[in-house]
């Protein structure tokens, strides 16, 4: 294992290799000296790539140089927050020592509005890039909210020396130059992968997938934009395409490679899977495109991550084709985009991706996942929805920005059409589709105050009390005779069993039980069974009545004598308990009465304080 490693290792090494000389392009944005006079004027600054430009708009603030740690290597022990009224304050640091990211995130703790990176050497501006997943800084990237730029060491001396000097270094730092905003479209692109266990990044990519896709299908169909995604690939090199690397990492004979999604080649996917699932991400967006429904490629690849991915060993083909079944794509003509992947030929599609990989113009080479690309300009700052939105909004000429630009809270209706290919009953008028501003999901809803359980996709459930009102719970029901029978059970596990009398899976289907066939009644010689819906009906011949408790027949006189004795048995049972109710009674009277005859004897010889006296029955009897 520690083997495959090594060489999945050397061959990434090998492809960055072959791109080493690729074409970098720095996106600038101006500063502006306001303060002091003789400083005025405007400087390039290179935009960092993290944290959230204000791209279409500018910030004015102060510039501070602390007196101690001045690398921003360490937490700051000072507090660079403004107070109410003034200017907010940038902080400028030196160049070196320790990570870009680390610099900007102890400056953010501080309370600083921007940073300002002084470079430590005489060279043309570079971009403050990203760090490496197993970094330091790669913990708390997704959290620097508060933009940066790096500046040339000739102007942070300058600004040092005027900050040190006492002067009030007012600066103004502008993102509306940018992105280009020709026209009332936007043309964008994201460099994606379908790969999701690459790590944070991964993670990173697919929430912003799903939280921006409401806005993306939107500026879709309004006309506003016009989105195009790529996915970026390798090819092997001649010597190696017999390598176990080229083979479990390419397709098309080492046209077209991507890494092994686990790094190790003895487990897991392969690179070549990727790959694949690529080449049938772009395949659905081409179709859907000529079927004027651009917006589905971002309901293919939301939904595929959520119902196929790798941790649950369902990134496959069979996954994928139930996906795109769902949203109404058709799969013939995706699979006859994506062609041969063991052919010994060009992929049309995966050829052009290739060559699109290379800058022009103002936009540089593709070189890491992932990339957006704002009219043909490089984004650079926080992959998040509303940092993204300003980047594109800014990109509008002014005047024409829809209004998604203005308002979040926006539907995309797309649950009008197919049901946004979630589940639904149409018998109950029920569905999982739900429209959001982050466009639909399909989540099992609510209804009539009944949890409904499920994947949203292909089913839901009624869950708990009051289910069996809601289209009988999903489970079998019938009715004859005026008698309803149902498999649906209002508690317990919330499983359709089949009623007594009936057989089957509950969920479909109940057949009737014969009992008298089955010979599960009517079993004496006397009697005569006939089976009935949901039950039976036994008979017995002659005189003979039938006693379903003991399934035998009995005859009527031995029925009558039966009878006449339970009848003397609950006479006897009232009278006895008449005659009890009657001994209690007169017990009671008694005792009362000696109680009183006591007391008045007792008042007689031993009369109380203040009590009158009580009359004797017995005197009263004799003067009488």
């Amino acid at each position: 294992m520690a083997r495959s490693k090594s060489l999945n290792l050397g061959f990434l090494i090998l492809l960055l290799c072959l791109s080493a000389e690729a074409r970098f392009v720095v996106e600038k944005n101006s500063l502006m000296v306001v303060a002091p006079q003789d400083m005025r004027g405007k400087h390039d600054s290179a935009i960092g790539n993290f944290g959230i430009p204000q791209y279409g708009g500018s910030m004015a603030g102060t510039v501070v140089y602390p007196k101690s740690n001045s690398h921003g290597c360490d937490d700051f022990t000072e507090s660079f927050r403004s107070k109410p009224g003034a200017l907010p304050n940038f902080i400028l640091i030196d160049r070196g020592e320790c990570l870009f990211a680390k610099k900007v995130w102890n400056a953010q703790a501080a309370g600083a509005s921007a940073v300002l990176v002084a470079d430590d050497k005489d060279e043309p501006l570079i971009t403050m890039d990203l760090p490496r997943e197993d970094d330091e800084a790669a913990k708390y990237i997704q959290n620097i909210t508060i933009p940066s730029a790096l500046i040339t060491q000739k102007f942070g001396e300058i600004l040092k020396k005027a900050v040190k000097d006492g002067e009030m270094v007012n600066v103004n730092l502008d993102w509306r130059e940018s992105v280009p905003h020709p026209d009332d479209r936007v043309e964008y692109e994201l460099w994606t992968n379908s790969n999701d266990e690459c790590g944070a990044k991964c993670d990173v990519l697919m929430n912003f997938l799903k939280d921006f896709k409401g806005s993306a299908q939107l500026l879709e169909q309004g006309g506003y934009s016009q989105f195009t995604p790529h996915y970026i690939t390798w090819y092997c090199p001649k010597a190696f395409i017999l390598s176990k690397q080229c083979k479990s990492q390419c397709i098309n004979h080492g046209r077209y490679c991507a890494p092994d999604p686990e790094q190790d080649f003895s487990t897991g996917y392969e690179g070549k899977d990727v790959v694949i699932e690529n080449l049938r991400q772009l395949c659905v967006f081409k179709i859907a495109n000529e079927n004027k429904r651009s917006w589905a490629w971002w309901d293919y690849v939301t939904d595929f991550h959520i119902r196929c991915p790798m941790k649950e060993k369902k990134y496959n083909k069979e996954c994928a084709d139930e996906v795109i079944k769902s949203l109404g794509l058709d799969l013939n003509k995706i699979e006859k985009c994506m062609g041969d992947p063991d052919a010994d030929t060009d992929n049309a599609v995966l050829k052009m991706e290739q060559n699109a990989q290379i800058g022009t113009g103002s936009r540089g080479d593709v070189t890491i996942l992932p990339t957006l690309v704002v009219n043909n300009r490089q984004y650079r700052g926080k992959l998040e929805r509303k940092a993204v939105m300003k980047a594109i909004c800014a990109g509008f000429e002014e005047t024409t920005e829809p209004a998604v630009c203005l308002d979040d809270g926006i539907e995309t209706n797309e649950c009008l059409k197919d049901n946004g290919g979630c589940w639904q009953d149409k018998a109950a008028n029920i569905t999982a589709c739900k429209d959001t501003f982050r466009g639909r999901v399909c989540e099992c809803p609510v209804f009539d105050g009944v949890q409904f359980k499920g994947d949203g996709y292909s089913s839901c459930q009624a869950n708990g009390p009051g289910r069996c009102r809601i289209n009988n719970g999903g489970c079998w029901y019938g009715s004859r005779d005026n008698k309803f029978f149902s498999a649906c059970k209002e508690f317990g596990d919330n499983k359709c069993q089949c009623p007594s009398g009936f057989k089957g899976d509950g969920t479909k289907t109940c057949e009737d039980v014969d009992e008298c066939k089955e010979k599960k009644a009517c079993q004496c010689p006397e009697c005569s069974c006939k089976n009935t819906y949901g039950s039976y009906d036994c008979t017995c011949s002659g005189d003979l009545l039938y006693m379903r408790e003991q399934d035998a027949c009995i005859s009527k006189s031995a029925s009558q004598v039966r009878g006449a004795w339970f009848a003397i048995v609950v006479v006897l049972t009232v009278l006895a308990i008449v005659a009890v109710g009657g001994y209690a009674i007169y017990k009671y009277r008694l005792r009362s009465y000696m109680d009183s005859e006591i007391r008045a004897i007792m008042a007689q010889y031993m009369p109380l304080d203040n009590q009158t006296e009580v009359p004797n029955h017995s005197q009263e009897e004799n003067h009488a």
